[in-house]
């Protein structure tokens, strides 16, 4: 079969960045949720009830948007390869200092300061991805990225679980075991970021002059029709109401996920299992999650389509979490939580194509990182909610009905308000590896 200068240029492209992306991101989250998979002994042992964990737990948000727009900034200027090895080392370093946590304070403190370290490292991707893949392509490509991060949870489940099984290695509590091994792996790649990732297509010497110019002309005219329609400027990029809209979209999407995934594991062990039981199960929810996101992201650049994906998904979402919330306490919960979870990671590849439709340049970095920085303040209140609704009832139901009502109004925002014009001429998408 003889293959297009596209199909060449765009499975050159597929090839060379997409597994590294998605490599550097599924230690990213693993990082960051197996403070969930640690509070099944570390909480008891430097004294963290429901209600403190979930706010010490979400105080990693806090850090996260604080410097999420100046990260973003920091990559545009000084290139995607210097300012991810910089993320990745600092933040591998500091999540494996969670280990010497004494109390809920110390405890606190480092989570914020992981959050302050990885700021920027998922927003700059969305912003790499737009200097590499055209618009026709975007909605797969990050949920190609995106899909680390239930792959991350699924397969963290049972490694973190383990881990804890080695209490007293080294006169080590088994808590503190996961959070050093699991960061070793994040300072290593952050290393090798720096002499894998290229920062434009000009600079790509794995591509031969034909495929350079063929991307860099695609990508430059796509973002001069995308300037032309919409012309978002940096500060307007702050305040314009699609902006707005899609970060109160990603509130709902983040506080209904992320107060699920951080509780997920002691939901679990709630059914009487063992703990590395509870790692097995905690797959099942986000193996539907990762099979959601690659589907959804297909159909998604297939039809052309963002809003109503969006809308669909979130739908999904609240509906998985009202049926966990009606059946806690039984097997039936954790069918609840996998709907729930397929739709969550649904939205990624729709949602994250949404704002380059509108955004380009030094406008798309900022707009990029400040929408993710506001929707992030949802991973403090969703472990907060649930949180404070065990203490109160002594149940997560209601937590999880909360969480459900959040995802719910990400929904009505996608149906009624988010309808952003498209500036590119959608074009037929030619699978790359074919």
């Amino acid at each position: 079969m003889v293959r297009s200068l596209e199909q060449i240029t765009m499975r050159k492209v597929y090839l060379r960045i997409l597994p590294f992306a998605a490599l550097t991101y599924f230690f990213c989250y693993l990082d960051r949720i197996n403070v969930g998979f640690a509070a099944l002994t570390m909480n008891k042992e430097i004294g963290l009830d429901a209600a403190i964990y979930g706010m010490a737990a979400g105080a990693f948000f806090w850090g996260y948007v604080l410097f999420e727009v100046p990260s973003n900034i920091i990559l545009e200027k000084l290139g995607a390869r210097l300012w991810i090895t910089r993320i990745m080392i600092t933040w591998g370093l500091i999540s494996g200092a969670t280990a010497f946590a004494t109390g809920p304070y110390s405890f606190m403190a480092i989570r914020f300061l992981l959050g302050l370290a990885e700021a920027g490292l998922f927003p700059g991707f969305v912003l790499y991805f737009t200097y590499w893949f055209p618009d026709a392509y975007r909605a797969r490509i990050n949920a190609g990225f995106t899909l680390a991060l239930p792959i991350a949870v699924a397969s963290g489940a049972p490694v973190s679980t383990a881990l804890l099984g080695l209490d007293g290695l080294w006169g080590l509590k088994g808590w503190q075991c996961l959070y050093i091994f699991e960061a070793i792996p994040t300072v290593l790649i952050g290393i090798c970021v720096f002499f894998v990732l290229t920062d434009r297509p000009a600079q790509a010497r794995w591509l031969n002059e034909d495929e350079r110019d063929w991307l860099e002309t695609r990508i430059s005219a796509e973002h001069s029709q995308i300037a032309a329609h919409h012309g978002v400027g940096v500060w307007r990029s702050f305040w314009d109401p699609k902006v707005m809209l899609l970060s109160l979209n990603y509130v709902g999407i983040v506080t209904a996920s992320l107060g699920m995934l951080l509780f997920l594991p002691t939901i679990v062990k709630e059914l009487g299992v063992t703990n590395m039981q509870v790692g097995w199960v905690t797959m099942i929810p986000y193996g539907c999650g990762a099979a959601s996101m690659v589907f959804c992201g297909w159909l998604s650049d297939r039809i052309g389509e963002r809003r109503w994906s969006l809308f669909w998904t979130c739908t999904v979402s609240a509906a998985g979490l009202i049926i966990a919330g009606m059946t806690i306490g039984s097997w039936w919960s954790v069918v609840g939580m996998s709907i729930a979870a397929a739709g969550f990671y649904g939205t990624k590849g729709p949602f994250w194509s949404m704002p380059t439709m509108f955004l380009t340049g030094a406008a798309a970095a900022t707009g990029i990182a400040w929408i993710n920085s506001l929707g992030n303040l949802g991973g403090f209140f969703g472990p907060s909610l649930v949180g404070w609704a065990k203490s109160l009832t002594g149940s997560y139901a209601g937590g999880l009905y909360a969480l459900a009502l959040c995802a719910l109004v990400s929904a009505m925002i996608s149906l009624f308000w988010l309808h952003i014009p498209r500036a590119v001429a959608r074009e037929s998408v030619v699978a790359p590896a074919e």
